[in-house]
């Protein structure tokens, strides 16, 4: 008999309110029209597009559509914890979140999330061809002479996921789990927002 250890939850859900992504999007673009610190710092580290990451952390003060989000992702949030079994002194409290605007071809390099305990993105507006979210094994760097495994082996035994991003499409994971976006081949503007809760 084969059991699985130490399982890593990826939290995959769908916002189908249509009304809710279209102000979101508006915002978006509103935002990379007028935030010249984002458009300066999105710049100035290569960034293909424009983030509020490092120039915005009251979004949900500042729009309502965000207040709208921050409640939603909260109860996400909430659920997702539960099913990780999470012993949490209080309700995950939502700590960041930032608008991202990503140009066709753009990527974003390998990270995690510090000093958060669930992350995620929501994918707002998503052309054909945009570039995938792939998450990593949080075991790889142990895997010293692991052989590589079969195209037709199961997910959860490959060393990488990828996930294709729809709009509407809600993921959350534990911040701790290593992932990046992969360049695509579309073009168009690839619209999320990401966030963090401590």
């Amino acid at each position: 008999m084969t059991r699985q250890l130490f399982v890593t939850n990826l939290y995959e859900a769908v916002v189908g309110d249509d009304e809710l992504l279209a102000q979101l999007a508006h915002s978006i673009h509103s935002l990379a029209d007028d935030d010249e610190a984002g458009r300066r710092w999105s710049k100035e580290h290569r960034y293909a597009g424009y983030t509020s990451y490092a120039s915005l952390n009251d979004l949900p003060k500042r729009d309502p559509a965000f207040a709208d989000l921050a409640k939603l992702l909260t109860r996400h949030a909430m659920r997702f914890a539960a099913e990780c079994a999470f012993d949490l002194a209080r309700k995950p409290r939502l700590d960041s979140l930032w608008v991202n605007l990503l140009k066709s071809g753009g990527h974003h390099s390998g990270h995690i999330h510090p000093h958060s305990v669930v992350s995620g993105t929501l994918y707002v507006e998503v052309p054909p061809g945009c570039g995938a979210i792939r998450f990593e094994d949080p075991r790889l760097p142990l895997m010293m002479s692991t052989p590589t495994r079969r195209e037709d082996a199961p997910e959860e035994l490959q060393p990488f996921v990828r996930v294709q991003p729809r709009s509407g499409l809600l993921l959350l994971w534990e911040s701790w789990l290593r992932h990046e976006v992969l360049p695509g081949t579309g073009r168009g503007e690839r619209l999320s927002i990401s966030f963090n809760f401590a």
